[in-house]
């Protein structure tokens, strides 16, 4: 698949729209261009891009490290939080686990609920089953 080009709008005060031409126009760039670079700058360094203008830039300020700047981090540190992700990994699994354990219980339950009471129970019936005799009961009722 190719590139495609999207197109992206927003509103902006009159005073920056001026301000923008103006830097469009002392660069000699369509202020399409303008905005386009900016775009890349900010994809490029991952949102972190602070535009000004270049007589506000300090050169003294303005390091030759690179951007973005970089942090040295502990091995041990590192390893602790591979294993506090391996944790969370595992404790998610488990707990999906018993997530659908207990959907099981419940469909379970609710079968047996409805079994339940679609289920009748024929007296005769169960006197044939106990082999009693319907002239003599061993219960008498009222």
């Amino acid at each position: 698949m190719g590139n495609k080009d999207t197109t992206l709008t927003f509103r902006v005060t009159e005073d920056t729209a001026d301000a923008l031409r103006q830097i469009a126009d002392e660069r000699d760039l369509p202020l399409s261009a303008v905005f386009r670079d900016y775009a890349n700058m900010l994809v490029v360094h991952d949102g972190r891009v602070s535009v000004m203008p270049d007589h506000a830039v300090d050169e003294s300020s303005v390091d030759d490290t690179e951007f973005p700047p970089t942090v040295e981090v502990s091995t041990s540190f590192v390893r602790e939080h591979e294993r506090l992700e391996l944790e969370n990994d595992h404790l998610r699994a488990q707990l999906e686990e018993y997530k659908s354990y207990v959907t099981q219980l419940l469909e379970e339950l609710e079968s047996r609920e409805s079994e339940e009471d679609n289920r009748v129970i024929d007296l005769e019936e169960l006197d044939r089953e106990l082999d009693i005799d319907p002239d003599n009961p061993p219960y008498r009722l009222g």
